[in-house]
C-alpha cells in the first residue's frame, strides 16, 4: 500500500478555512485533519503528536498547515512548529493565514509583471500605498514589496494608530521600514495618492475604497491592483479580469481580482503540491509564496 499524504491544518480561529481544505484535497492530500482555536502554546504538542506517530521516513508525507487571520501569529506558530521537530522526525510546514501570504504574493507578482512589461521598471524605489493596511493581506503585501525595495505605506481607514502598530511589528520582525499614514478622510486620501505610484487595494470584500475620481486625480499613479472580487469593487471602474488595462487618462494601469486570484490559486496549490512531492521536509511562508507566484507569472 502506498504511503498516505496526511495534512494537519491548525487555526487559532473557530473554524479552519473551507477554501484551504478544498485546496489541500484538490492538490492531492489523502487525508486532512482540522484543529480549531489552537493557541501558540499548543502548537508544539500537536506537531510532536504528528511526527512521533509515523516513522521518520514518512515525515515528508506529513504536513502542517497554519491558518488564521493574523500574519504575525501565523509566523510565530510556524516557528513554534519548526522548533518542535525532533530529528530525525520531521514534517513539512506551510503558513498561509486567511490565504494572505499567497494572495499578497500574487498581487505583488502581478504588479511586478505589469511594471516590467509595460513600464520598463521594477519594484525597487516604487512608492506603494497599501489600502486595507490593517488587514492581513495588506500587511503581507507591504512586507513583500518592501523586501523587494519598494517604499511602502500602510493606509489606515480609521486613522494612523492601528497601521502604526503594524508598522512597528514589521520593523521589529523584518528590519524594514513601512510608513503608517492616515487615510480616514477624502482630503487625506487625496494627499496620499498625490505621491503614490502603485496602489495595493486589500480592503474588506464588498467595500468600495477608491472612486474613479480618486484614481484620475493621482497624477503619479502607474499601476493599481485590487484583490476584492465581491461587488462593489475596491477600486471603482477596475474590471475584475483586468491585467494591465488602462484605468485613467494619465496612463495608469489596473489589475483586477480575477487576474490576481488566478495566480493566487496556482501559488497555494503549487505549494501544497510541493509539500506532497518533496523528498525532504520543507517550510513555506510568504517569501516562498512570492518566489512561486513570480515564477508562475513570468
Amino acid at each position: 500500500m502506498a504511503d498516505k499524504n496526511i495534512l494537519h491544518m491548525l487555526t487559532p480561529l473557530k473554524h479552519i478555512s473551507p477554501f484551504d481544505v478544498n485546496m489541500a484535497v484538490d492538490a492531492g492530500y489523502d487525508a486532512v485533519a482540522q484543529y480549531a482555536q489552537v493557541t501558540l502554546e499548543e502548537v508544539a504538542g500537536l506537531v510532536q503528536d504528528a511526527i512521533f506517530s509515523r516513522p521518520p521516513k514518512l515525515g515528508v508525507r506529513t504536513g502542517i498547515f497554519i491558518g488564521g487571520k493574523n500574519a504575525a501569529l501565523a509566523l510565530d506558530m510556524l516557528e513554534a512548529a519548526q522548533k518542535a521537530l525532533v530529528p530525525p522526525f520531521s514534517v513539512s510546514i506551510f503558513a498561509d493565514p486567511a490565504g494572505s501570504f499567497t494572495t499578497a504574493a500574487a498581487m505583488v507578482a502581478c504588479v511586478e509583471k505589469v511594471l516590467k512589461e509595460k513600464k520598463q521598471r521594477d519594484l525597487k524605489g516604487l512608492k506603494v500605498a497599501v489600502f486595507g493596511g490593517t488587514g492581513v493581506v495588506g500587511f503581507s503585501a507591504a512586507v513583500i514589496a518592501a523586501l523587494e525595495g519598494a517604499e511602502a505605506s500602510l493606509v489606515g481607514y480609521d486613522g494612523v494608530n492601528r497601521v502604526a502598530r503594524s508598522a512597528e511589528i514589521i520593523a521589529a520582525r523584518f528590519g524594514i521600514s513601512i510608513r503608517p499614514v492616515d487615510g480616514s478622510t477624502k482630503p487625506k486620501i487625496a494627499e496620499i495618492l498625490s505621491r503614490t505610484e502603485a496602489i495595493f487595494c486589500a480592503g474588506r470584500a464588498g467595500v468600495r475604497v477608491l472612486a474613479k475620481e480618486d484614481i484620475e486625480a493621482a497624477d503619479k499613479l502607474v499601476v493599481a491592483a485590487d484583490v476584492n472580487a465581491v461587488p462593489p469593487s475596491g477600486i471603482e471602474g477596475l474590471d475584475a479580469a483586468a491585467s494591465g488595462t488602462q484605468i485613467s487618462t494619465k496612463g495608469a494601469l489596473g489589475i483586477g481580482p480575477l487576474a490576481i486570484g488566478n495566480i493566487k490559486y496556482k501559488t497555494e496549490s503549487g505549494l501544497f503540491r510541493r509539500m506532497i512531492s518533496t523528498s525532504k521536509a520543507v517550510r513555506f511562508d510568504f517569501r516562498d509564496a512570492f518566489a512561486l507566484a513570480r515564477e508562475l507569472n513570468a
